[in-house]
C-alpha cells in the first residue's frame, strides 16, 4: 500500500525520550538495529508517550522474521498460531515483537477458502504496510531506535493533537473485518476522553450488530479489559446508546441503576483493588437481580433467579462453574443484607469467608440505592463478630489444673511394645 510520505518527527520535535522506555525493550530494539534490522517502538506505547502517560507494556515491530528473532535470542519463545509472535522472556518480563506485516494480493490467497485468514495474518511486509493494517490511528505511531524519530504514515499525530479517535480506512470496512474494534474505539475515547470522529460514530451506528459474532472468549477478555482500565461503566453505557450492548453481551440490557453501580465499581478499581472475574459478573447482574427480588421472600427463590441471570450468560462466555459460583453467593449476600439482621442462619452467614466481599458490593450498591437496610448496619454486625471471635491473648487455665484429656483413645491395631519386643 503507498500513500502519502510519512510525516518525520526528529529527536528535537518531539518529547520521547529512551529512559521513559523499559530497559529490556531497548536490549531487545538495539540487538535487532546492530543485527541490521529495523528496530520500531509500536502501538500504544508510542502514543501512550507522547500523551505523557506511562504505557502497561512496550511492543516492538521489526522487519526480522519471527524466526530471525528466535536465532537472535535465547529466551525467545514463538507462540500464536493465528498470528505468529516472538515473546522475549526477561524474568517474569515479557518483550513482544511482531514482524511487520501487510494485507496480501488476491492472487497469493491459498485456494481454500477456510485457510485466507490464517494466511493473510502472516503475510511479511514493510513498517509502511503494517501501519495501514492496524486499527486507528493513533495506534499506528512509530518510534525509530535507528534514528530516535517518530514516524507517522496514517495522520496519528494529527488525530492526537485534536483528541480524535478514527479508524484507518473505511469504518464500516474495518469494523466488518474485525467487530471488536467497535468495542476498542468505544474503550479508547473513554480511557483518553478522546471524541470519536463522525465516520466512525456513524460506522458503529450501522454495524452494531455485527460485535454478535465475534468469538465469546475474546469479548469476554475485552470486558475484563474495560473493568481493569476503570472504564466499564462509560463504555457499556455508550455500547446501549449505539445498540451495541444487546449483541455484546448476548441480550444483556443494562441500565441506570447497572451504569451507577459499574461507576462506583470503576471507583474502586482506581483505589487500587484489582477486579476480579467474580465480583465484576455479580456487578453487572446486581440491579436486576435486586429488582427481581422485590417479591422474593426466600433464598431458594433467590438462588433460582441468580441463576436464572448468570447460567445462560457464564454458558455463551464459557465462564468456569467456579467463577459463577462466587458471583452467585455475592448476589445472594446482598440479598440477605437488604432483608436485614434477625434472620435465621445469620450467625452462619457472617461467618461464611464470602461474606465481606458480599458486603463490598452491597456497600457500592446503597452509594448508587436507596435501601432499607444500609450497608452500615451489617459493617457493625460483621465487626462485632470479628471482636467475638477472636482468641484471647491468655486463655484461662484448666479449673482443675490437668492438662485436656486427649479425644478418640487409642488407635486401633496399635499395640504397645513389651519388653520382650524391644529388647
Amino acid at each position: 500500500m503507498h500513500g502519502p510520505d510519512p510525516i518525520i518527527l526528529s529527536r528535537s520535535e518531539h518529547p520521547i525520550s529512551r529512559s521513559q522506555i523499559g530497559e529490556n525493550t531497548l536490549k531487545v530494539m538495539y540487538r535487532l538495529h546492530r543485527q541490521g534490522f529495523k528496530a520500531f517502538l509500536v502501538g500504544g506505547g508510542v502514543r501512550d508517550l507522547l500523551l505523557d502517560r506511562t504505557p502497561k507494556d512496550f511492543d516492538v515491530g521489526t522487519n526480522a522474521t519471527p524466526n530471525q528473532v528466535k536465532k537472535l535470542f535465547r529466551n525467545c519463545f514463538l507462540v500464536g498460531r493465528r498470528f505468529r509472535l516472538a515473546h522475549v522472556r526477561f524474568g517474569g518480563e515479557v518483550v513482544e515483537v511482531a514482524t511487520f506485516r501487510r494485507q496480501p494480493e488476491e492472487g497469493e490467497l491459498p485456494e481454500d477458502p477456510n485457510d485466507h485468514f490464517l494466511f493473510a495474518e502472516n503475510v511479511f511486509g514493510t513498517p509502511q504496510e503494517d501501519a495501514f493494517r492496524r486499527d486507528f490511528t493513533i495506534n499506528a505511531l512509530f518510534y525509530d531506535i535507528a534514528s530516535f524519530s517518530i514516524i507517522d504514515y496514517v495522520g496519528g499525530l494529527k488525530d492526537l493533537e485534536a483528541r480524535r479517535i478514527r479508524t484507518i480506512g473505511e469504518p464500516e470496512v474495518r469494523f466488518a473485518e474485525d467487530p471488536v474494534r467497535m468495542l476498542r474505539a468505544l474503550e479508547f475515547s473513554a480511557r483518553l476522553g478522546f471524541t470519536l470522529d463522525p465516520a466512525a460514530q456513524e460506522g458503529i451506528l450501522g454495524c452494531a450488530p455485527q460485535i454478535a459474532t465475534a468469538a465469546p472468549a475474546r469479548i469476554r477478555e475485552e470486558l475484563m479489559e474495560l473493568f481493569r482500565h476503570k472504564v466499564a461503566a462509560p463504555v457499556l453505557r455508550a455500547a446501549a446508546e449505539y445498540g451495541m450492548l444487546a449483541p455484546l453481551l448476548a441480550g444483556f440490557e443494562g441500565g441506570e441503576a447497572t451504569y451507577a453501580l459499574l461507576s462506583e465499581v470503576d471507583q474502586r478499581t482506581a483505589s487500587g483493588v484489582v477486579p476480579e472475574e467474580a465480583f465484576c459478573l455479580a456487578s453487572l447482574f446486581l440491579a436486576p437481580f435486586l429488582t427481581g427480588c422485590r417479591e422474593i421472600k426466600t433464598i431458594g427463590e433467590a438462588l433460582h433467579l441468580a441463576n436464572e441471570l448468570l447460567t445462560p450468560h457464564c454458558a455463551y462466555f464459557h465462564i468456569a462453574h467456579g467463577i459463577r459460583h462466587l458471583a452467585r453467593e455475592l448476589l445472594i449476600a446482598c440479598f440477605r443484607f437488604r432483608r436485614g439482621p434477625g434472620q435465621r442462619g445469620q450467625r452462619r452467614f457472617v461467618r461464611h469467608p464470602m461474606t465481606p466481599r458480599g458486603l463490598e458490593l452491597y456497600n457500592l450498591w446503597c452509594r448508587v440505592a436507596e435501601e432499607v437496610v444500609p450497608a452500615e448496619t451489617w459493617q457493625q454486625i460483621l465487626c462485632e463478630q470479628e471482636q467475638s471471635s477472636a482468641p484471647a491473648d491468655n486463655p484461662p487455665p484448666s479449673s482443675s489444673g490437668r492438662r485436656p484429656r486427649r479425644r478418640g483413645g487409642r488407635r486401633r491395631g496399635r499395640r504397645r511394645s513389651s519388653p520382650e519386643s524391644s529388647s
